[in-house]
């Protein structure tokens, strides 16, 4: 998947916004809450969320490793997002904006219009 098939998939993703920060990392989040992060230059990189089971298992096959600074929270670093078949990689994706958006407050998913 490229930087645009990513961006073209996250967007369809309700209340989705993107940004870049630290020069070179483009962010999706929704309500404020990054899901996903790519990187900007070839191959295109990504960290997201994963629950607790996948983190282990994700972080131990080749090409993924825990994400920096946000292991803790469960993410995972993607060394090339070409690595993983579209389809897989849009389902861990999904996953991440649904965990990142099941913890926004009810006031931030109302103002969304995600309530």
């Amino acid at each position: 998947m490229d930087i645009e098939q990513l961006s073209k998939f996250c967007k369809t993703l309700p209340a989705v916004t993107e940004d870049v920060k630290w020069g070179n990392d483009l962010c999706f989040s929704v309500g404020n809450k990054m899901f996903c992060v790519a990187g900007l230059t070839n191959p295109v990189s990504l960290s997201f969320k994963v629950d607790e089971e996948e983190f282990e298992e994700l972080s131990s096959r080749t090409g993924f490793k825990p994400a920096p600074y946000l292991a803790r929270y469960h993410w995972v670093f993607m060394e090339n997002a070409g690595s993983l078949p579209s389809q897989e990689l849009k389902e861990y994706l999904r996953q991440s904006y649904d965990m990142i958006r099941s913890k926004l407050s009810k006031k931030v998913k109302k103002e969304l219009g995600l309530d």
